[in-house]
């Protein structure tokens, strides 16, 4: 299938690892112009030249913190710069979960309740803002939302209340831009294997005397298809709403952390 994504224009933050550098590179192949932007300004540069590869063809990198109001009208006034405006921003910025156990009730604290709320949740409101009136002026445009499966079961009251509030934005933004012609969704990843799953898994496997590979099964044992979903197979739904052939999907939230057992969602 043609994504009819040759020529259209990307914004992917959190862009430079994992779920977002996958996404980045899915629109890229399938022929848009992407700009990537993250915190860490030589982890971009590296990001850019994987992504790149020998096509020839430029990933433009901008530094931001999504969680500074400031910092996201410059990252979104930069990308109009790079790429002649942004018909896709695919929101992938925040602050690594990582592997610790989620705290308690009693263990979570108003700072870390608030950075993790104010990266992800107002920050992808504040990117929106910045880009979606461009968006509407042209008359086309997707937005893909990164949340997670934290929303839709318990195990971490900052995980869901985060992820819950993304999938609420989503829908809202939804209903407000969509009869402009942007489309707006939210994809809930699991557990996904990324460039950090190794040293995870190793980790692990030695403080747990087994092989890696047990370990990487335990960990992929939850869902339905029965091992870790990869980055590149999340990036591919993303791609995929962030296309015109999407058209027909608006203020959905899409599952795609391999499947959840013995659960009916409708």
């Amino acid at each position: 299938m043609d994504l009819q994504l040759a020529g259209r224009r990307a914004l992917v933050t959190g862009g430079s690892r994992g779920i977002g550098k996958a996404a980045a590179a899915a629109l890229f192949a399938e022929g848009a112009d992407v700009a990537i932007a993250a915190r860490a300004p030589e982890r971009l540069k590296q990001a850019a030249a994987d992504i790149s590869g020998v096509s020839g063809r430029l990933v433009h990198v901008i530094e931001v913190d999504t969680g500074r109001d400031e910092l996201v009208r410059r990252m979104a006034a930069q990308a109009q710069d790079l790429l002649g405006g942004v018909d896709i921003l695919v929101n992938c910025a925040a602050i690594p979960a990582g592997q610790a156990p989620a705290p308690t009730l009693q263990e979570i604290t108003y700072d870390g309740f608030w950075s993790d709320v104010n990266v992800k949740v107002m920050g992808y409101l504040r990117c929106v803002q910045a880009l979606a009136p461009g968006m509407v002026a042209a008359g086309w445009g997707r937005i893909v939302n990164v949340s997670g499966l934290a929303a839709l079961r318990t195990g971490s009251i900052v995980g869901s209340i985060r992820n819950v509030a993304v999938s609420a934005l989503t829908k809202n933004l939804a209903d407000e831009l969509g009869p402009s012609g942007v489309n707006v969704n939210a994809v809930h990843p699991g557990l996904t294997r990324t460039e950090a799953t190794d040293g995870v898994v190793a980790a692990r496997a030695e403080a747990a005397g087994a092989p890696p590979e047990e370990i990487e099964r335990r960990l992929g044992a939850g869902c339905i298809a029965g091992r870790l979903i990869d980055a590149t197979e999340v990036a591919a739904v993303i791609a995929f709403l962030a296309s015109p052939v999407s058209v027909s999907i608006n203020g959905e939230s899409i599952a795609c952390g391999g499947g959840t057992p013995g659960v009916i969602r409708y």
